[in-house]
């Protein structure tokens, strides 16, 4: 089982180790510590705490299939005379969408404007990062 140190949780969740710290010292996330001390949470609390914080989806994911919804910031659009590029920023992730320019205008789709990305797709490529040097993520015996 994985365990994880208090600043690689809030990374994994995009939020600062002051507000992992808030949720440990609150009693909403259970924390160990580790041989040395440290404050750890072990990854399946961690997954049931990310699970429980997860909003209801969205009104439209009963009107369509799709599932994988992210909303965001427009933060770059790039048109030509027939196709165009939309970045969104949903949280850590930037998004690059190509899609016809007349589309970006009836959507009226503009730098600072909110917008979701709706992703559907047949394939869905899974990696496990490799550990980087000095990674403190380890199983428990």
């Amino acid at each position: 089982m994985a365990v994880f140190r208090m600043g690689e949780a809030a990374e994994l969740l995009g939020v600062s180790v002051d507000t992992m710290r808030r949720w440990v010292d609150g009693g909403r996330l259970a924390a160990s510590r580790d041989e040395q001390g440290h404050r750890v949470i072990d990854g399946v609390a961690l997954a049931a705490f990310v699970r429980a914080q997860a909003g209801d989806p969205d009104h439209r994911s009963e009107e369509s299939s799709a599932r994988n919804r992210l909303r965001g910031i427009v933060t770059a659009v790039v048109k030509d005379a027939v196709m165009a590029q939309v970045d969104i920023q949903a949280g850590p992730f930037r998004l690059v969408s190509l899609m016809s320019r007349e589309a970006v205008d009836q959507l009226g789709l503009e730098v600072g404007s909110v917008a979701v990305a709706v992703i559907k797709s047949t394939t869905v490529m899974v990696e496990r990062p490799s550990a980087p040097a000095g990674s403190r993520v380890r199983a428990n015996p």
